[in-house]
């Protein structure tokens, strides 16, 4: 059940980001919301998948981006694994791990891309890469961090209901 929601809602969520938030652009950077989904997801308490909604995330993408295939999955498998070791060291103040979470994964995703680009031999200017897009694409996630923690807080209470104690 909570495997094939979860690919459901990251489908879906591959679908808002190329078709919808591909258009909301702050100079050349955009949002990553299946980054934003798996870090959330991460860091919820109760949440058992992790690893397997960073795979299914990877694999979503690298399938619908031009980006190579391994680099996506990558990213997404680096940034859940920044999200549970935060979540077990900052485990008292969850915004604070979204938001640093979400900045890390976001560097570590946008890296690997420009890495994966320049492997492949695509003349990528680093100076330029990291002034419009990655520094203004980070913005764009951390803008959207805490509402996407939310929603996937909500999200894990009603799929991992706690237990009623007398």
């Amino acid at each position: 059940m909570v495997y094939l929601l979860g690919v459901l809602i990251l489908a879906s969520l591959v679908v808002l980001q190329t078709a919808v938030f591909s258009h909301v652009i702050l100079l050349n950077g955009t949002a990553d919301l299946v980054m934003l989904a798996v870090v959330a997801w991460s860091l919820q308490k109760k949440a058992r998948n992790t690893w397997i909604w960073a795979i299914i995330g990877g694999l979503l993408v690298g399938y619908v981006s031009a980006i190579p295939f391994w680099a996506s999955l990558v990213g997404y498998l680096l940034a859940a694994g920044v999200a549970i070791l935060l979540k077990q060291r900052v485990w008292q103040v969850p915004f604070l791990a979204m938001i640093v979470a979400t900045l890390c994964g976001s560097l570590i995703m946008n890296w690997i891309v420009v890495a994966a680009l320049r492997i492949a031999e695509v003349p990528v200017s680093l100076f330029e890469s990291l002034n419009q897009i990655i520094l203004p694409g980070i913005l764009l996630n951390l803008l959207l961090a805490l509402p996407f923690y939310f929603l996937f807080t909500d999200l894990a209470g009603l799929l991992y209901p706690a237990d009623l104690e007398m």
